[in-house]
């Protein structure tokens, strides 16, 4: 199922990077230096990957993993010169582990000078992107809907109260001779928010589902995309 397709079904929620982020690690004086990046699509996984190699042109390893798609369908990863799963696999597994999509990490290595076998990259390669990780802001990203609720001053305390204890956002607020909100609802539980502000309110609000969008909390701050 493509991303479009969920939106529209107003079910779609997955963790991913928000602007990304650059950890290092030093093991027996090898630097790993991770870059993490959310990437929509392969093409912006790719591409971040290479403005990572001329960033950092004198290195000999760029290795790296991507995850794309709603349920992580695209996975690539390259060891990029280092022996055979010991870079690109483990770093694709810790994105993995952590549930993430839409995400590309890249982890260049300067060599320090001593060999640190397949074990020792392994474990070097998984803390890089842990380091990344830990360097970046990881979010939800929700689609919803914006829900249009007008009803009259009578019923505002009840609704005020109900979408309190709900902790559904008030995007905007409008007061004439009735009070016009628009509320966000993750779109998987729509349906049910209506239903329950019918309820609420004894059938007496007016509610409309209004245009789908994508938002995600950031430092607590809801942010709409």
């Amino acid at each position: 199922m493509s991303e479009t397709n969920s939106l529209m079904d107003g079910l779609y929620e997955y963790k991913t990077i928000y602007g990304g982020g650059e950890g290092e690690i030093t093991e027996k004086k090898s630097r790993f230096i991770a870059a993490v990046y959310p990437a929509e699509t392969e093409e912006e996984a790719l591409g971040f990957i290479e403005a990572v190699r001329k960033k950092y042109w004198d290195a000999k390893h760029h290795c790296y993993a991507y995850v794309i798609g709603e349920k992580a369908g695209l996975r690539r990863m390259s060891d990029d010169g280092e022996p055979g799963g010991t870079a690109g696999k483990p770093m694709l597994d810790i994105l993995l582990g952590e549930k993430l999509t839409n995400v590309v990490a890249v982890v260049t290595r300067y060599f320090g000078g001593t060999l640190l076998g397949t074990g020792g990259l392994v474990r070097a390669y998984s803390a890089a992107v842990h380091a990344g990780l830990s360097a970046s802001i990881v979010i939800t990203k929700i689609s919803g809907f914006k829900l249009q609720v007008v009803v009259s001053y009578t019923d505002l305390g009840k609704l005020q109260h109900f979408l309190a204890v709900r902790e559904i956002p008030i995007l905007d607020s409008i007061y004439t001779d009735k009070v016009e909100l628009e509320l966000l609802t993750p779109g998987k539980e729509a349906e049910a928010v209506i239903a329950a502000l019918t309820e609420v309110t004894n059938g007496k609000a007016e509610i409309q589902k209004k245009e789908i969008c994508c938002y995600a909390k950031i430092n607590d701050e809801l942010r709409i995309f």
